[in-house]
């Protein structure tokens, strides 16, 4: 996948394959705008078909992970630079460009990082808001620094939850605390963001990034096509019943069952040693 400066982020990939997608506008709060969403939207796509790409973190720089949508980024007009992408207009001038706006560029950014096969990580430094918070929500890791705040508030500027994250919210805390937390505009510490069930764990500021590097590295010695399957199933279980869910997993086992990681995985036990995955990718 390209590594480099993009819209908004920079990526960079480390050994064994793990992908770094950096915000670098810490004088915008690394807030979101158009440009960026489809820049991400196409590193994501090469990160899923790079099979060299086992894992991404996302983290930011400054004080904030991403405090939102950069609001004046939509009234401004768009400019050519270095990016994946050419500029588009960002919609959301008219009812009818507000809807293609989020389906076809917000929505489908946390659609993205769902449907990526690949374990995602959000490494979160500093405020998560609105966008900020749906983009870390839709990863499936989430490690905040003791520093980092995190809250929807969309409903202090009149607006919706639009990107999804009404919908992740909900798989998150539940439908009453859901609830509590938008129509009450929360922002919540990161103690307070993992006794909610936000976030997997919390770490002092300065550590953060060592242990984002950490889980990732440990996912990424993981058996990668079996991973990437109970992935999918998780994610598709949480929307299913229990009978399509048993199909559901029965049609990923019968390839997960007959690949060379598992063969691997059964003689190290059968031999009493660590296993030696991914060989394939070799």
């Amino acid at each position: 996948m390209n590594e480099g400066q993009f819209r908004g982020f920079y990526v960079a990939v480390e050994e064994p394959g793990i992908a770094w997608i950096r915000f670098n506008e810490p004088e915008k709060l690394n807030g979101m705008h158009a440009g960026k969403k489809r820049d991400l939207i196409e590193t994501l796509t090469q990160a899923q078909m790079d099979n060299g790409i086992r894992v991404v973190v996302f983290t930011g720089e400054g004080r904030a992970f991403c405090a939102g949508d950069d609001l004046k980024a939509y009234t401004s007009t768009p400019s050519k630079n270095d990016t994946l992408m050419p500029p588009i207009h960002p919609g959301h001038d008219s009812p009818i460009g507000t809807y293609n706006g989020l389906r076809h560029i917000s929505q489908a950014l946390n659609l993205a990082i769902r449907r990526l096969d690949k374990i995602c990580i959000a490494a979160i430094n500093g405020v998560a808001i609105q966008t900020g918070l749906s983009l870390a929500l839709a990863c499936d890791f989430k490690i905040a620094a003791e520093t980092a705040q995190m809250g929807s508030a969309t409903l202090r500027f009149g607006l919706l939850p639009d990107e999804g994250g009404h919908f992740l919210l909900l798989q998150h805390l539940g439908l009453a605390q859901t609830i509590d937390f938008v129509m009450r505009k929360r922002i919540v510490s990161a103690t307070q963001a993992m006794e909610l069930g936000l976030v997997n764990e919390v770490v002092p500021h300065e550590n953060l990034e060592h242990r984002a590097r950490e889980l990732a590295r440990e996912l990424a010695h993981g058996p990668q096509v079996s991973m990437r399957l109970m992935k999918r199933s998780i994610y598709a279980a949480a929307e299913l019943s229990f009978e399509q869910a048993c199909e559901d997993i029965a049609s990923k086992t019968a390839v997960s069952d007959h690949h060379p990681d598992t063969r691997e995985g059964v003689r190290a036990f059968q031999e009493k040693r660590q296993p030696q995955f991914n060989d394939w990718l070799d």
